[in-house]
């Protein structure tokens, strides 16, 4: 088995011949709709236990990596108005990169009859539009895979065996089914493919004892995952 950690939603940098669309929109970038607020951090923590590892940083206000080309999303409002020759500049230099080095890496290692668990570190902001989300760790999977049901489970009963102080759920606060990363490669990779988003409560981004034990937590499971294969 072959473990794969990517983090879509790492920073909020945006390269310099980017940066005329950002002049008056700084303050959105140090915000939630422009980062995963702490999942570079989580990410980073987790780096050991993987086989192969990709990130970015730059901001997903400028082209949205976790969504399909066809996605309405993938320019935010800030780029959307951007010339046609800009946007596949974009395409071409950032998003298809990423992607395909990702998908050409699974790709490798399920030629070589390798099961892949791919865990993509997000993060979400604990108050959406003035509703509180009632979890603190979400596993965004499809539940009609039976091995990322299992997975899943694996994941959620293993934290629930350390400490019943964290609240996880499954497809919360977003559905696994949803346009994704995770829900492309799956239609590539309908074999021995395991695409599961962890989704962290942004309340647990400050650096404190607290997020050390919830870190230490998911990397003692996710070892455990990778060592016993679920």
């Amino acid at each position: 088995m072959k473990l794969i950690l990517t983090c879509e939603h790492g920073g909020n940098e945006i390269p310099q011949k980017y940066a005329s669309y950002f002049e008056e929109h700084q303050d959105v970038l140090k915000t939630h709709r422009g980062f995963d607020l702490g999942a570079l951090e989580f990410f980073n923590h987790l780096k050991p236990l993987a086989n192969f590892v990709s990130f970015s940083k730059t901001s997903r206000l400028l082209i949205e990596l976790n969504r399909s080309l066809h996605h309405k999303n993938l320019f935010s409002e800030f780029t959307k108005d951007m010339p046609l020759s800009a946007k596949k500049e974009l395409i071409n230099e950032h998003y298809l990169p990423y992607r395909n080095s990702i998908e050409n890496k699974i790709s490798k290692y399920i030629n070589n009859n390798e099961l892949v668990i791919h865990l993509s570190i997000h993060s979400f902001t604990p108050v959406l539009n003035g509703v509180k989300r009632n979890c603190d760790i979400g596993l965004l999977f499809d539940s009609r895979n039976l091995l990322e049901k299992e997975a899943s489970t694996f994941l959620k009963d293993g934290i629930r065996t350390k400490t019943n102080e964290f609240k996880v759920r499954y497809n919360y606060p977003y559905l696994g089914k949803m346009d994704g990363f995770t829900t492309y490669l799956r239609k590539q990779f309908p074999k021995n493919y395991v695409g599961i988003e962890i989704e962290i409560n942004q309340k647990y981004a400050e650096e404190n004892n607290t997020q050390k034990v919830l870190k230490n937590i998911l990397f003692d499971v996710i070892a455990a995952l990778k060592r016993n294969k679920f």
